[in-house]
């Protein structure tokens, strides 16, 4: 029941991000917009403090490889473009699409790994899997940004 309740969840979350990246779309962006997020999200790191979270570092090693190479498929579909002199996110197809793949493997993962590894460990994986996912992201993102912002 709770794995149903989990991923539930996660499919309302996902689906969320799609909707706001979407819309963010038809406003002009900025450094702050783009730098932000990963500060925010860095305030769960916070769970480490308890034990039943923490990770050994060959489970952080795997975290964070995958992470990083999850981050590459977003890195590949975010990039910008002028319009009326303000720059914007350049719509994607592939984005929405990527978004609901990361979403179904990470579920999939999910599934398979729940029976092997603790619960905690897993949430703090999947935490800082997605956090390896975004910080290059948004640090390949801002650098697009400003090479535009420069041109």
């Amino acid at each position: 029941m709770f794995f149903v309740l989990s991923m539930l969840v996660a499919l309302f979350m996902g689906i969320s991000v799609i909707i706001v990246r979407m819309k963010a779309q038809n406003y002009p962006t900025n450094a702050k917009k783009i730098i932000i997020p990963p500060f925010f999200m860095a305030t769960g790191a916070l769970m480490y403090i308890f034990p039943y979270f923490r990770l050994t570092p060959m489970e952080i090693l795997e975290a964070v490889v995958v992470g990083m190479f999850f981050s590459l498929f977003l890195i590949f579909t975010s990039n910008f473009e002028v319009k009326n002199n303000q720059i914007y996110m350049k719509r994607s197809k592939l984005f929405p699409l990527i978004l609901i793949t990361l979403l179904v493997i990470r579920t999939v993962m999910k599934f398979f790994l729940r029976s092997t590894i603790h619960a905690g460990e897993l949430g703090g994986m999947f935490f800082l899997l997605a956090f390896s996912m975004i910080v290059p992201w948004r640090i390949a993102m801002y650098m697009k940004f400003k090479k535009i912002e420069h041109s």
